[in-house]
């Protein structure tokens, strides 16, 4: 494939877009218009001067193998409004950004970046050499105070689920959030956030809807097998012990060899809870056959930096982390420029689907959803919501709750247009999430959320 000639969709160009004013501003800026000098090279570099109230245009360029971002504008924002204006004009008019060389003033950075990837593959040749660290012996009593704390909380969150139990369901209705939030609160001082998320989830279930005291014992057997794991965790093997760690809120290490591939970016999409933003890249390895996530973080009501192109595939190294079903890794290397994908990720019916989640389940019983992809299935109505079941009538999986409220829902049923489509997402418990999709007569992408 001539890579020159590979260009971005502006779905995938948008999906980069920090927060919903920056695509806005992006759009407004995606036509020739305010642009000079917009030019692109073989190698995924794109430049162009951007006029805007000054009387100097913004210098804007940005490296698609990265992607990575320079703009002379004073934003705070990765990708700014520039930027996103530069990739929607290259997306969508080969005319105004044509193939040529760069100007001084971003040769300058994309040599910078050069080097620097040049100097970081020299200093990873000397991984072999002896790490120098601090003192081991201070690391190992600073894991064993918090340890200590970590049981400390599990112990006291046993006790208050106890009392729970011994007064009565009905009695979690009428105490009110505050009683959680004090006890997620000591969890935090425990050193436990993974406990503290988990007991925050638990204050909100009494009075949610029609069934929760069986959602609320649910998620209490939950905890209580979460803190009896860690109250018993020497006991366990190895693979489920750092998992059980990495549930209580201890972060596992990316270890292990990196694994390069051609690493399908299927979707990404952000979470927060008012303090910090969590993005979740889901890609797929062509060879592998590895699914793995991604994830970054942003603080203070800002957007984590990484963001990837939905839809291309990227030569690349990524490092898993340690765990039983463990899926997290991290970005390494990337290689070359990134292209379209081919065709989706291998899937199978919805009992494969099932039957995958299900083992996983069996490594991480506190598992919310595991991916998988589903093919030859059809959105169908089913009562108050939707399902997607097989083609031959077989199975049928029904989407979560929160999926019949957006977009993607609807772009999904165009593009079925009543027959099977290839749908990659995310299977839990309160059925699946459909992430992005593919029609049998094309390879292209279809970005659900």
């Amino acid at each position: 494939m001539n890579q020159q000639g590979v260009r971005w969709t502006s779905e995938q160009v948008l999906a980069l877009a920090p927060d919903d004013a920056s695509r806005k501003a992006g759009n407004r800026l995606g036509m020739a218009g305010p642009w000079s000098e917009a030019g692109t090279s073989g190698t995924g570099a794109v430049w162009g001067l951007c006029k805007g109230s000054g009387s100097r245009p913004y210098q804007t360029v940005v490296d698609t193998t990265g992607p990575a971002y320079k703009c002379s504008c004073p934003s705070r924002k990765f990708p700014c409004k520039h930027a996103l204006g530069l990739l929607l004009l290259w997306a969508g008019d080969e005319k105004a950004v044509q193939a040529g060389s760069a100007p001084d003033w971003a040769e300058e950075w994309l040599e910078e970046r050069r080097k620097r990837a040049v100097e970081k593959e020299g200093s990873d040749g000397d991984a072999g050499a002896p790490a120098r660290s601090a003192d081991p012996e201070a690391a190992k009593r600073r894991a064993e105070r918090r340890a200590g704390r970590i049981t400390a909380g599990a112990t006291e969150l046993e006790q208050r689920l106890g009392d729970l139990l011994r007064g009565g369901l009905a009695a979690a209705e009428q105490s009110g959030y505050g009683l959680w939030e004090e006890t997620a609160a000591r969890m935090v001082d425990a050193q436990a956030p993974g406990l503290a998320a988990r007991v925050r989830e638990l204050g909100a279930i009494p009075g949610s809807g029609a069934g929760w005291p069986v959602r609320l014992l649910e998620e209490c057997a939950l905890i209580h097998l979460l803190d009896s794991a860690w109250l018993g965790i020497e006991r366990l093997p190895h693979p489920l012990a750092a998992a059980v760690r990495t549930r209580v809120g201890l972060t596992s290490p990316a270890e292990g060899p990196p694994v390069r591939d051609a690493w399908m970016v299927l979707a990404q999409y952000d979470t927060s809870d008012g303090k910090i933003t969590t993005r979740r890249t889901w890609m797929h390895g062509r060879s592998s056959g590895r699914t793995a996530v991604i994830l970054s973080f942003g603080a203070a009501g800002r957007s984590p930096q990484l963001a990837l192109p939905v839809g291309l595939t990227i030569d690349a190294e990524l490092t898993p982390h340690a765990g039983a079903g463990q899926l997290r890794a991290d970005m390494g290397d990337q290689f070359g420029t990134p292209v379209p994908i081919a065709s989706p990720p291998p899937g199978g019916p919805v009992a494969t689907a099932l039957d995958s989640y299900g083992r996983a389940l069996r490594d991480d019983p506190w598992l919310d959803a595991w991916p998988v992809t589903l093919t030859a299935v059809i959105p169908v109505p089913a009562g108050d919501g939707w399902q997607l079941a097989d083609a031959d009538g077989e199975s049928a999986l029904p989407l979560t709750p929160g999926t019949l409220g957006r977009p993607g829902l609807w772009k999904l049923v165009a593009l079925s247009g009543g027959g099977p489509v290839t749908v990659f997402g995310e299977c839990g418990h309160e059925g699946f999430t459909p992430l992005a999709a593919w029609s049998d007569d094309a390879a292209e992408t279809v970005p659900l959320v």
